[in-house]
């Protein structure tokens, strides 16, 4: 695995308070820097298979259980029976169960039916029969125990697939289209530069130790799809004034409590250079991010500091070793959703084939179900979206309607509403130490009461439900972003409810959804909310408005 040399420069100056490595800060400053300081969190793996397997949840060490088992894409679970009341009072082990999620990384969302059939034996043997696939490509299982894990670990890893860095303060899956090298309207194929950033880069000990986790995107999808404005960096698909084919790079988006939206560098990276690039990104957020507060530590404030003019200096001069060329901006999005649902054509003559779970819910006899779809109709290869949906490719034109019928018996729409389409939810209380409210059968019950109340709503909607303000479902760009926390009813009752967020958008004109001041439902009242503001935006769109811009001119009474 190649390593990038340390910067040679040490002059820019940043208060000690911020424990920049680069500027000579290397003692840390809390807990979380102090155990990686301890030992790397790669170094975890071991001792799971040699002591933790063996002894079971009582012999784990707390300074793994509760961070170095991150590394390996494991979090405890939340306790059952504990309500959202308690999320922020309680202690770490009163919140903890004695099982695992457990998150198998899905580089590009790419998966080979002997791969998704694995994870399916993986879900029905040691995990419940859970699966949830992700709004970064990532399949989610549940209920595991930690003396299951060898195990689990031998047989993805026999199919190559892996855990490794698929948590923690390290670099996160590489999400691309999973349209890569068949689109006939892509940019250029993301496949390779993920393929060798995965392989020289991830579980490298030069990268396992960074500030805070770090989301990267490559992708030359027209539609945009990895939503590039919210990676920590992002290669964006364009063609320079020479006709030559590349990425465009994006630095420093991302999300949670404190959104920011990613920010160019104006520099063309060549394919062949995409590797060497995301190493040095990652390099100068290690070298110069800062690692004394854990919610000032993303990519996104040390780039928001700087600008981006002083980042590609940085970069260029003390971790590429040479200038990147200017290149140009990426072209506008094309129209309408920035998703793969639906029957559509390939380059090669055959198609592909988007459908639609319920948020993202599955398990692993559903994921048996898809593979044995897909194989009758001549396909190999499935592929898993940013928006918790899933792809079949090279269908032949004349397997393309019995393979959605198949699906669609099955529940697994092609043809789906806009709401079924387009509502994402997060893990949420069932399974989540952070969260406050319940999420995902919410979600799905919504879908149910929006589809029978508006069956002629076909507008683009999206609807993002979040158990806890981290925004792992993006509630800031959608168009109702909902925000999990406790509200009171008419009766003066605590329940569960949700802060509400309109309008917000990625895109040609990207921004984050707008607070209507004491804008809020309980879970109980939001199919009346939804139905009630979706209605008043079809009553006064103009022609070809989207909802995002109609929330921008509307009076607040109408967003209520």
């Amino acid at each position: 695995m190649t390593t990038p040399a340390r910067p040679a420069s040490r002059h820019h100056k940043r208060p000690k308070g911020e424990g920049q490595w680069a500027l000579g800060y290397r003692e840390p400053l809390n807990k979380n820097e102090e155990n990686k300081k301890n030992d790397d969190g790669l170094n975890v793996r071991q001792r799971i298979i040699d002591i933790y397997s063996k002894g079971g949840f009582d012999s784990i060490d707390p300074s793994d259980l509760r961070g170095r088992f991150r590394w390996f894409g494991l979090y405890t679970q939340r306790r059952p029976g504990i309500d959202g009341g308690k999320t922020a009072i309680l202690e770490p082990e009163e919140l903890d169960d004695r099982y695992f999620m457990l998150r198998v990384r899905i580089d590009g969302g790419q998966l080979s039916l002997e791969q998704l059939r694995v994870i399916a034996d993986i879900s029905n043997k040691y995990g419940r029969g859970t699966a949830d696939v992700t709004d970064r490509q990532n399949i989610q299982l549940h209920w595991i125990e930690v003396e299951s894990v060898p195990a689990i670990w031998e047989a993805l890893e026999a199919v190559g697939l892996s855990t490794t860095e698929a948590c923690g303060d390290t670099p996160r899956v590489v999400i691309g289209c999973p349209l890569a090298g068949i689109d006939a309207d892509e940019t250029i194929d993301g496949t390779e530069p993920i393929a060798q950033i995965l392989e020289r880069y991830i579980g490298d000990p030069a990268f396992s130790n960074l500030p805070r986790k770090f989301k990267g995107a490559v992708s030359g999808c027209s539609a945009h799809c990895t939503v590039h404005e919210i990676n920590d960096v992002a290669f964006v698909g364009v063609v320079n004034e020479a006709g030559e084919r590349g990425y465009d790079l994006w630095v420093g988006g991302g999300l949670s409590t404190n959104p920011m939206f990613g920010k160019r560098l104006g520099t063309f990276v060549s394919e062949e250079r995409v590797p060497e690039v995301y190493a040095g990104v990652c390099g100068v957020f290690r070298d110069y991010g800062y690692r004394r507060l854990r919610h000032r530590a993303r990519i996104k404030f040390l780039v928001n500091d700087w600008g981006p003019e002083k980042f590609r200096e940085i970069l260029e001069k003390e971790y590429l070793g040479y200038a990147l060329p200017d290149g140009p901006a990426p072209a506008p999005p094309r129209g309408g959703r920035r998703d793969h649902v639906g029957v559509h054509p390939q380059r090669d003559g055959n198609f592909y084939v988007g459908f639609a779970p319920r948020v993202g819910r599955l398990d692993g006899d559903t994921l048996h179900l898809i593979a044995d779809i897909a194989e009758r109709h001549g396909s190999s290869r499935v592929r898993t979206t940013v928006e918790q949906k899933m792809v079949i490719l090279d269908v032949a034109p004349d397997r393309v309607d019995s393979l959605v019928a198949e699906l669609e018996a099955a529940d697994l729409q092609v043809n789906p509403s806009t709401f079924r389409r387009q509502t994402m939810a997060c893990t949420g209380i069932e399974y989540c130490k952070l969260a406050i409210v319940e999420t995902k059968n919410l979600a799905s019950g919504l879908i149910d009461e929006l589809e029978q109340r508006l069956p002629d709503f076909k507008d683009p909607l999206t609807i993002n439900v979040n158990g806890c303000p981290n925004s792992c479902a993006r509630i800031q760009v959608a168009d109702i972003g909902l925000k999990g926390q406790l509200v009171v009813n008419d009766q003066g009752e605590q329940v569960e409810g949700f802060q509400i967020h309109l309008g917000g958008s990625v895109g040609l004109n990207p921004t984050f959804g707008k607070k209507v001041r004491g804008l809020k439902a309980t879970a109980e009242e939001l199919p009346d909310y939804v139905e009630r503001v979706v209605r008043n935006f079809e009553a006064q769109k103009t022609d070809g408005e989207t909802f995002a811009a109609w929330v921008q001119r509307a009076d607040d009474a109408d967003l209520k």
